[in-house]
């Protein structure tokens, strides 16, 4: 059977997630891990919608990094062991 995510395994994927970003960012610096920081942004450039009354403004725009992989494929294991 196939069983819904609770809120704290979407919070731990998410935490890895930003914590693999976070490393990436910190690897650029060093030249041997400096591979783990290449990676791409996907999303969606900023849309504007003007009503004349309202102006809507949408867009989101997520990087993919080897080392954010990483820490998603890391919370994933870690929710496994949290069942």
């Amino acid at each position: 059977m196939k069983q819904k995510l609770s809120f704290l395994q979407i919070l731990v994927l998410l935490t890895g997630m930003l914590l693999g970003s976070l490393a990436a960012k910190l690897f650029v610096k060093i030249p041997a891990l400096s591979w783990l920081a290449c990676g791409q942004n996907l999303g969606l450039s900023t849309v504007t919608l003007d009503l004349g009354v309202l102006t809507l403004t949408f867009g989101f725009t997520v990087s993919v990094t080897i080392a954010a992989i990483l820490g998603l494929i890391i919370a994933i294991l870690l929710c496994r062991y949290m069942r």
